[in-house]
């Protein structure tokens, strides 16, 4: 793995354990798309630090069972703003 790419996935999964940002946010931080940053804590971390592919892997598990009530805060702010 090149250089960059390995700095770069200990970047972001040190990003989402620090900040507990989703995946989008987390992507729109280090300007890479959703899918990349999905590859990089799935398949790439768990090679080069497995503890902290653990960590991240926690923070993204409780972010998918939020998602429902973020979809829900977001439709209600749209609302409100009308």
């Amino acid at each position: 793995m090149k250089d960059h790419i390995w700095k770069r996935v200990l970047e972001i999964g040190n990003h989402i354990c620090r900040t507990k940002d989703t995946v989008r946010e987390t992507a729109s931080v280090f300007g890479v798309s959703k899918s990349t940053v999905h590859k990089d804590v799935t398949e790439r971390l768990p090679r080069i630090n497995p503890e902290l592919a653990a960590k991240v892997k926690r923070v993204l598990d409780q972010n998918k069972a939020e998602r429902h009530i973020r979809g829900g805060a977001a439709t209600r702010q749209k609302y409100l703003e009308r």
